[in-house]
């Protein structure tokens, strides 16, 4: 009765299933184990960034460019403040408000950009402390610059003169004459009774959109696998039911075809 499994068809069939299932499951391991990488960087960055002040800080050249490892850690800097710009539209404990941002112009010749602190309500520079004059060290968190859409970065544009909305060397760069680095710093206690602005996680490293799309990447493979099975189930269950009534003579005959005229 089984016999058909061995035609050229079901040969056919019976390799791609072969083929399919393992690809199917190897997709699906491969879409979760990107999963469980983004789960395990987000819960490192977290940790990083809330037991950043335990570590001594550390001057700041030494800790860039900014990656992974070091987004979070706490650095020192020497300078004098130089430009300031506030950055709106930004959240601490659930109430709307906005960064003070100032820069810091060092020894090296470049400008670090410093958020002195968060204060509540629309950005106003009647309201933003004007900093500390003369030579100046400060101690804070050093993040990398931000990209819009992540950590609540707004990408709006057309704000009034002296505000930015993401606090990054591109978007400073046509703002302010010095030469920046690309990074930044949040102090450990806010400047002048502003609030200090907590260290945040560096970029890709969230659960954010992408992570879940890996979760739901691994479903899909793995429901693939699953109807490749139920399909070839299906199948077979088909051709053994016409296997069995051929051999009961329940099959109906074709209707004989008319001879096409020639001519």
């Amino acid at each position: 009765m089984y016999r058909f499994l061995l035609t050229p068809r079901w040969w056919g069939i019976n390799v791609f299933v072969l083929l399919a299932i393992p690809f199917c499951v190897f997709m699906g391991s491969w879409q979760l184990s990107r999963f469980e990488d983004r789960v395990d960087d987000h819960r490192t960055a977290t940790e990083q960034a809330a037991s950043g002040h335990e570590h001594a800080a550390r001057p700041l050249d030494s800790m860039l460019p900014v990656d992974k490892s070091t987004s979070g850690r706490r650095v020192t800097a020497s300078g004098r403040y130089a430009g300031q710009l506030l950055v709106p539209d930004r959240e601490l404990d659930g109430k709307r408000g906005f960064y003070v941002l100032t820069l810091l112009r060092t020894d090296s010749g470049k400008a670090l950009p410093v958020v002195r602190g968060w204060l509540p309500g629309t950005a106003d520079p009647a309201k933003a402390p004007a900093p500390p004059a003369g030579e100046v060290t400060v101690t804070g968190a050093l993040q990398a610059s931000e990209t819009p859409g992540d950590n609540g970065v707004s990408a709006q544009g057309g704000l009034p003169a002296g505000q930015t909305a993401a606090i990054s060397s591109a978007s400073l760069v046509n703002l302010v004459p010095d030469r920046l680095y690309d990074a930044w710093i949040t102090l450990d206690k806010g400047d002048s009774g502003m609030k200090a602005v907590p260290a945040s996680a560096p970029g890709g490293t969230g659960l954010d959109l992408k992570a879940f799309q890996n979760l739901g990447y691994t479903g899909e493979w793995f429901v693939f696998a699953g109807f490749v099975v139920f399909m070839w189930f299906r199948l077979l269950r088909r051709e053994i039911e016409f296997q069995r009534d051929a051999a009961l003579g329940l099959v109906p005959e074709e209707p004989d075809r008319e001879p096409v005229p020639s001519g």
